[in-house]
């Protein structure tokens, strides 16, 4: 049997998996599944988690995110039925399941077994387990974070409020955080429905990061295009832009090589609950009807442009702190 402390250093290395061994209070842990059937009739966000409140309040929950109704449900279940692996990302919370290839839904507006195939995970590197870079090994940070596939495609079917669905060829995204709370801003933004032969995925983050009794903007963004990733982000050194208005939110990203434009048109959404000291407190709007304008550069040639639909899309807390008009890291 490992003790918590082996459990936690081998989750480092391992972002997919859980992080919380031992944790009894101030934290929380999630995934964020999010699915869309191949005719982008049905799209859902799933979000497994636990609480441990600051209070001692204790649960487990899924979060469902009907992203075409603009609905959002939370089911509450004990902590006992929180069962995470310690080898591997497998979690059962009671009659579900929830892995890094597949899920297994008993709620009741959704029923049945998913898998998928070809997906992208955020590459290793040393020094380097997940998309946090050397940030993955800093204690006591508020917040981190995890993408476990970019891209991915789904098979086999659900029963959706008593419809049976093919998701067979649909196509999936997963990511998760744990911590304390999420940020006091932050603007985020996903899409892996562009137009293009290839698979093309957009994951952007930008929040403000508390640091050392002060705080900084920090920004996260990966560009799947085909088969190979582009990073930008505060600790690979890139500079971004970022401004918004009621309708759109406008981000740019560059290094010494590449930039990426993106524009995020706003749409309606369901209200999703978020963690605050651990508690499930918080509050955030999440669209998933936006799209995503991108455009892609290599110096002055443009190697992408195109739209993604079915984008998830947050801007939360007081984001006007995270704006900037001119180029800053």
């Amino acid at each position: 049997m490992l003790a918590n402390y082996q459990r936690r250093w081998r989750a480092t290395w391992n972002p997919d998996m859980y992080h919380g061994w031992g944790q009894q209070r101030k934290y929380f842990e999630g995934w964020y599944f999010k699915i869309v059937d191949p005719g982008e009739r049905f799209a859902f966000a799933l979000i497994p988690g636990i609480s441990y409140g600051k209070d001692g309040e204790t649960h487990a929950f899924i979060q469902v995110l009907d992203g075409k109704k603009c609905t959002a449900t939370y089911h509450r279940f004990e902590a006992s039925d929180f069962q995470p692996s310690d080898q591997r990302f497998e979690l059962n919370l009671g009659d579900n399941f929830f892995s890094t290839h597949s899920l297994r839904l008993a709620l009741p507006e959704l029923q049945g077994e998913l898998q998928w195939s070809d997906r992208y995970p955020w590459p290793r590197m040393l020094g380097a387990p997940g998309i946090m870079g050397w940030y993955s090994f800093v204690p006591f940070m508020e917040c981190y974070h995890g993408v476990v596939s970019m891209h991915h495609t789904l098979q086999g079917e659900l029963q959706v409020y008593g419809e049976t669905i093919d998701f067979n060829g649909g196509k999936g995204y997963i990511e998760k955080d744990w911590g304390e709370s999420f940020p006091n801003s932050w603007i985020w933004m996903q899409s892996n429905h562009f137009d293009a032969p290839h698979p093309v995925c957009l994951m952007a983050s930008v929040a403000k990061i508390p640091w050392l009794g002060s705080h900084f903007i920090g920004y996260i963004v990966g560009f799947l295009l085909g088969d190979r990733l582009y990073r930008f982000a505060t600790y690979t050194g890139a500079m971004m832009q970022a401004d918004f208005d009621e309708s759109t939110v406008q981000l740019a990203f560059k290094d010494r090589r590449y930039r990426l434009n993106i524009g995020a048109h706003k749409a309606e959404g369901g209200e999703l609950l978020s963690p605050l000291s651990g508690n499930m407190t918080g509050k955030v709007n999440e669209s998933m009807q936006a799209t995503i304008s991108v455009q892609f550069f290599d110096g002055e040639q443009l190697l992408f442009e195109g739209t993604g639909r079915n984008a998830g899309l947050e801007v939360a807390g007081p984001a006007q702190e995270l704006l900037t008009h001119t180029w800053r890291r």
